[in-house]
């Protein structure tokens, strides 16, 4: 395992971040309960993995209850980040000074740790000052409570703004962002990439398999497996998860599958090897997150960063991902759909 520093800061973290949005039962979309859940976080610390990210949101809570718990007792070991904002139960949300400062407390309890290595804004709040979230959150890091500062989903504009406001509250700064990124969603690298690079932020990227779609799980011929992540989603009552399910399932994303496939079988490697591969080479990215719902699917995740790709594959998978105009903000709810391929059921 290769290790590297956060942005602007002496964080060191591993180069691949075990991601927990799996971990839990209570929204009925994972496979993974505590014990299988303890059993990926022992996989994924005696590989050498030092870095781990949870939030608030996931299932409510329990996300956070279960990796606590599993951490008990070599917390030390650990870089443990964790994100607020998003309602959890009755609360309310935001980056409001009250909101925080309710869900940092929340967080601590529920992870059975004193501090927060990490402690990240999971989206932007149109309805609090800047000012006021960066001045709460440097008193969490003067109170010892944060370590680090970071932030998710945040467009070029907003860490601008953020970094701004810090430096007028004579507070602290963030130094990561966790973006979307994959071979399918591209545009954080025209805008957002940039400014975490000129304002000091490391990045933490997420959905690097596209929800799967570059995995090869997905075929324009069959309806996506009910046990799959799309197969889940389009199975919820929510519209939300349908529609995002189907911005996925396009026909230009699952040509990109394609291409993937045929790559991994000229180098030897899986498809999702390849896709994480590319991921973790490209330019201004530190951390790739990976969120397995079995160990088999952390070990074969995390031999990616083991992979070397040729030049003309990654010259390749360059040239038929390239991204038309899209949104600026690179988050996972705001993917713009393009036609969907027909899914039977």
């Amino acid at each position: 395992m290769d290790y590297v520093t956060m942005g602007n800061s002496g964080l060191r973290v591993s180069r691949a971040c075990l991601g927990t949005l799996n971990f839990g039962t209570r929204a009925g979309l994972a496979a993974s309960d505590e014990t299988e859940a303890g059993r990926i976080i022992d996989t994924f610390l005696d590989a050498g993995g030092t870095f781990v990210d949870t939030a608030d949101l996931y299932h409510g809570g329990e996300t956070e209850e279960i990796v606590g718990r599993a951490l008990r007792g070599r917390r030390e070991a650990v870089v443990l980040a964790t994100k607020g904002a998003m309602p959890v139960g009755s609360e309310g949300r935001g980056l409001s000074r009250r909101h925080l400062t309710r869900a940092l407390e929340a967080s601590l309890r529920r992870l059975g740790t004193d501090y927060i290595d990490l402690y990240q804004c999971h989206q932007w709040d149109p309805g609090t000052p800047i000012e006021e979230t960066m001045a709460t959150l440097d008193g969490f890091v003067r109170a010892g409570k944060v370590r680090y500062l970071g932030c998710s989903n945040f467009s070029a504009t907003q860490i601008v703004e953020s970094q701004w406001a810090a430096a007028r509250v004579g507070g602290t700064p963030f130094v990561s962002l966790q973006p979307q990124y994959s071979l399918l969603v591209r545009v954080i690298e025209e805008e957002i990439l940039p400014a975490c690079e000129r304002h000091g932020l490391g990045t933490v990227v997420y959905g690097t398999l596209g929800g799967g779609v570059l995995s090869g799980r997905y075929r324009r011929d069959a309806a996506p497996d009910p046990d799959s992540r799309m197969g889940r989603l389009m199975s919820l009552p929510m519209p939300g998860g349908r529609r995002w399910a189907e911005s996925l399932l396009t026909e230009r994303n699952l040509d990109i599958a394609d291409q993937v496939a045929e790559v991994a079988a000229q180098v030897g490697a899986s498809p999702a090897e390849v896709a994480l591969s590319w991921v973790s080479g490209r330019p201004g990215v530190t951390s790739v997150l990976v969120g397995p719902r079995s160990v088999d699917q952390l070990r074969a995740n995390l031999a990616a960063f083991d992979l070397a790709l040729p030049e003309e594959a990654t010259s390749r998978l360059e040239e038929i991902s390239r991204p038309a105009l899209g949104p600026r903000d690179g988050s996972f709810f705001h993917l713009t759909p393009t036609r969907s391929v027909a899914v039977r059921g």
